[in-house]
């Protein structure tokens, strides 16, 4: 798999995809408290077919679903990064930010400290105008990661995602959202003065 855009923060690397990833990956996403939010967990094959669309988004669009793995021990932690949604709804086309990370990480910030380098790259490198962020109403650490970037709920975009159509508990997601203007914003009033 190619190189491609590299991104380093405080405790993380972002990077490209590896066949070293495929197990952790493949674990990662058969834990069902980390799928508890999405139709079920992911066979170790459909996980390497998500890890081939998510290299072939970054061939397409430049940017993508990062592999995340922290400074001190380089191995998958999860994933972050920004992906456009290949399903239709009323506010697509989008640009989405997501995030998984393994259960063993969760709770020490690493999905804000990547999302927020998603961010910035999708602002500064990839010229975007607008960033989404949608989830399940129930998945609140999902929405606290979210009003912790400094997105807004804009509940004129929330919807019932299309691929979810027979599952109650998944259909109906809540959207946030980010614009540019609001992210250089946010980043001049943290600046030190």
């Amino acid at each position: 798999m190619e190189t491609g855009p590299t991104i380093r923060t405080e405790r993380l690397v972002l990077r490209r995809w590896t066949d070293n990833d495929r197990a952790r990956f493949a674990a990662l996403n058969a834990d069902p408290e980390v799928m508890e939010h999405f139709p079920g967990v992911l066979t170790a094959q459909e996980s390497d077919q998500l890890m081939q669309t998510i290299e072939l988004h970054f061939e397409e669009f430049g940017f993508g679903l990062w592999a995340v793995e922290t400074l001190w021990a380089p191995r998958l932690v999860g994933f972050a990064g920004l992906a456009v949604p290949t399903f239709r709804t009323h506010f697509t086309p989008a640009v989405e930010i997501g995030w998984r990370f393994a259960r063993a990480e969760w709770g020490n910030g690493f999905a804000t400290e990547a999302a927020r380098a998603a961010l910035e790259f999708g602002f500064d490198q990839a010229g975007l105008d607008e960033i989404l962020s949608w989830t399940v109403a129930a998945n609140e650490r999902s929405q606290g990661v979210m009003i912790r970037l400094g997105m807004t709920r804009a509940p004129e975009l929330d919807f019932d995602h299309p691929r979810l159509g027979d599952d109650d508990r998944l259909r109906r997601h809540v959207v946030y959202r980010i614009t540019r203007e609001e992210w250089v914003e946010q980043a001049a009033s943290i600046a030190p003065s």
